[in-house]
């Protein structure tokens, strides 16, 4: 370290690249002053990607516009009234909000007046590793113990944790996110604690503020043993709704990283919460998922035990595959294995997980003119003659030999016009 509370930042290219030094030589110069705060500056603290970089600044909002527009450089008041504007550089965006300390607090609002005290600004975020603040010559400023935590792996709010939690009920599920992606061993005792005690709160949230975090939470890197902990801390029940199978989502996460799968909020949450279709009408109004999102849990839910009982034959399995689509039945394939006893390599749930990479799903081969040229009329019953060309074709494992084809579609059309 350089001195108390701050830390020299080596050999971060992102913070010397020409969009933010254009931000710094904008709004660190004329008696104000500029830092990158926030997730950036833990992430590279981390040796994790830097994605997003929000600045801090003293300067008041309607200067950092007028020194923008005066600079040729894009500015959009995205949150002006709460001091944020986001400049674009080189069609990058830099959100960048003027200092500020909370006057008064009530749920997820607060009144702010506009400051030029670092550390009080500091002291309004939620933890103590997102407080975090870096100048342009990389010095990592800390005023509230971010720094130990960084290192430690450690997830703590700053101040009185109850009291920041009462200010915004959903930084019980942030906290657990923050936990899941940066944490490291058991979590942080008085953390714990005010999150149990606080769960009251999650009542008064939005349904889409949870689902939204909850969607983040799902594909950070420990999530395991963060969902485990709400589990135990009665707080999960109170999000889902419903029973929990922590070690399903556990195992999922091990099957994707077997599989090569990127993280999957959806099918992690069905792997959490589903057992038969009805439960993702529960999650649909629960947490106001998405049409996409509910037809996505109802069909991964929908018989998904036969899978894992082995009753299906290779051709029944073949069938499923056509009849679902690649998603549905990779979705249906993934779940059934993780509530197996086989392990997240078994070379058997591998293969069937693959089928939709080994096996390109055929094209019905018979169609509508074939049947009307065997004398079937445009109507119903060509509709229904072709649903029974098409079931024959199933049941008789997706023949591609002209002869056979040719006799399902005289057998669909005897039938109808019999």
């Amino acid at each position: 370290m350089t001195a108390a509370g701050s830390k020299l930042l080596a050999g971060a290219a992102w913070l010397t690249a020409s969009p933010l030094v254009r931000v710094f030589d904008l709004l660190d110069s004329d008696g104000e002053e500029a830092r990158v705060v926030g997730g950036a500056v833990r992430n590279a603290l981390l040796d994790l990607p830097v994605s997003d970089i929000d600045v801090a600044t003293t300067a008041l909002p309607d200067e950092v516009i007028r020194r923008a527009r005066k600079a040729g450089i894009r500015a959009v008041p995205t949150g002006i009234d709460h001091g944020t504007v986001t400049l674009i550089i080189d069609a990058q965006p830099f959100e960048v909000t003027t200092l500020r300390e909370d006057v008064e607090t009530f749920g997820r609002k607060a009144k702010v007046a506009f400051g030029r005290d670092w550390t009080r600004d500091a002291q309004r975020r939620d933890f103590t590793i997102n407080a975090l603040s870096v100048t342009r010559d990389g010095t990592v400023h800390d005023t509230v113990g971010g720094l130990a935590d960084v290192e430690a792996r450690r997830v703590c709010f700053i101040g009185d944790a109850g009291t920041r939690i009462a200010e915004d009920y959903l930084r019980i599920l942030r906290y657990f996110r923050f936990y899941a992606a940066y944490g490291e061993g058991e979590p942080d005792p008085a953390a714990l604690s005010a999150c149990i005690a606080g769960r009251d709160g999650l009542a008064s949230l939005s349904r889409e503020r949870i689902r939204a975090e909850l969607a983040k939470l799902l594909v950070a890197r420990n999530v395991g043993a963060a969902i485990t902990q709400m589990a135990e801390a009665g707080l999960l029940l109170r999000i889902i709704g419903g029973v929990a199978l922590p070690h399903s989502l556990e195992r999922m996460v091990g099957i994707e990283a077997v599989l090569d799968l990127a993280p999957d909020a959806t099918r992690r949450l069905g792997a959490l919460t589903l057992f038969i279709p009805d439960d993702a009408a529960r999650l649909f109004e629960r947490l106001r998922l998405s049409n996409g999102e509910f037809q996505r849990l109802e069909a991964m839910a929908d018989g998904w035990w036969r899978l894992a009982d082995g009753d299906l034959s290779p051709q029944a399995t073949r069938a499923l595959l056509y009849r679902s689509g690649p998603e549905a039945f990779t979705d249906r394939v993934l779940l059934a294995w993780s509530r197996s006893s086989a392990d997240a390599d078994s070379k058997i749930w591998r293969e069937l997980a693959e089928l939709s990479r080994r096996w390109p799903i055929p094209v019905l081969p018979i169609s509508a003119a074939d049947l009307i040229a065997r004398g079937i009329e445009k109507g119903p019953a060509l509709g229904a003659a072709l649903r029974a060309a098409e079931e024959a074709w199933i049941a008789a494992d997706f023949p591609q030999d002209p002869s056979v084809i040719s006799a399902i579609a005289d057998a669909a059309a005897k039938a109808r016009v019999a």
